[in-house]
């Protein structure tokens, strides 16, 4: 089955780097930058899935390949942070592109062709494990994440949207830490009760020309969910609880504004953008209304 694996993960690889290479050939790339490109996210990308496959998998009893519908389970956590992962891995994608010599649209586009296919191995994970199985609405959400970078480069050549994410310990990790995580690290991947999707609207972009709005200066709409040990509803009432959704409006920050002159701090700066910062937050959730937090992950 990993032999399997291995092989599917190579065609994947190349699938999403191939044809970028073809069609690089006709740019003015630097050859040497594209290549160690090539080579080192490779290496990069099949590390992550050895230690995913390790951290999510190596516990499940192995099935043939197979689908299932998971679209209710944990009150679609899960899909919005499908669509977090393809969107990220495309804006990291566009800017080793551009890093290599690839011109802007077309790093846009293979950078987003590349965010969705290497996202289909876990989908081939999932279908080979007993206790989940592919699924047609994560293949949904990857796509989303994908359109969402590629729809805004093409139309405004810049992010005006930006995808966010952030956790805090939940509290319920320790009631099914096979689940939920043993640890801080595994809980930050698996325990959806602390984790929250933000999308970051960029005031001063999306302003007028000559608009007063700080360039830093951003709203953000976030979603969770808490209160969730199982998948399902009906396990979760079962065990005494009630799960229930969380809807935030907070100040964001955006630190892709932020210039210096040094290339090390902006790729810092870059990644950390990725990160809602606590910031002052409404909420409003499905059990206690509205709640003010002065400051919120």
């Amino acid at each position: 089955m990993k032999f399997k694996s291995n092989i599917l993960l190579l065609l994947v690889l190349y699938a999403s780097f191939g044809s970028v290479n073809a069609q690089a050939k006709k740019d003015s790339i630097n050859k040497k930058r594209f290549n160690t490109l090539i080579i080192g996210t490779s290496v990069a990308y099949t590390a992550s899935l050895v230690a995913l496959n390790d951290l999510w998998y190596s516990n499940s009893p192995q099935a043939p390949f197979h689908f299932f519908n998971d679209n209710k389970e944990w009150l679609q956590v899960d899909k919005v942070g499908h669509m977090y992962s393809t969107y990220q891995i495309s804006n990291v994608g566009q800017r080793l592109l551009l890093w290599s010599g690839v011109n802007k649209k077309k790093a846009a586009i293979w950078s987003s062709i590349a965010g969705f296919g290497l996202m289909i191995p876990i989908e081939i994970f999932d279908g080979h494990s007993q206790k989940y199985g592919a699924s047609a609405g994560d293949l949904v959400a990857n796509f989303t994440g994908a359109a969402l970078f590629l729809t805004q480069q093409l139309t405004w050549g810049e992010i005006k949207i930006h995808p966010k994410f952030s956790f805090q310990q939940s509290g319920l990790a320790h009631l099914r830490p096979d689940v939920l995580g043993e640890n801080l690290m595994q809980q930050m991947i698996k325990d959806y009760n602390g984790q929250t999707y933000w999308l970051s609207f960029d005031l001063y972009k999306f302003g007028r020309k000559g608009n007063k709005f700080p360039k830093w200066l951003n709203v953000a709409a976030g979603y969770g969910a808490n209160n969730m040990i199982y998948a399902h509803q009906e396990d979760n009432e079962a065990a005494n609880l009630n799960p229930y959704r969380q809807f935030y409006l907070a100040i964001d920050f955006d630190l892709t504004h932020i210039k210096t002159k040094s290339k090390f701090l902006n790729s810092c700066l870059f990644f950390v953008n990725m990160i809602h910062l606590p910031a002052p937050a409404l909420e409003y959730n499905t059990q206690d209304n509205f709640k003010f937090h002065f400051l919120q992950w």
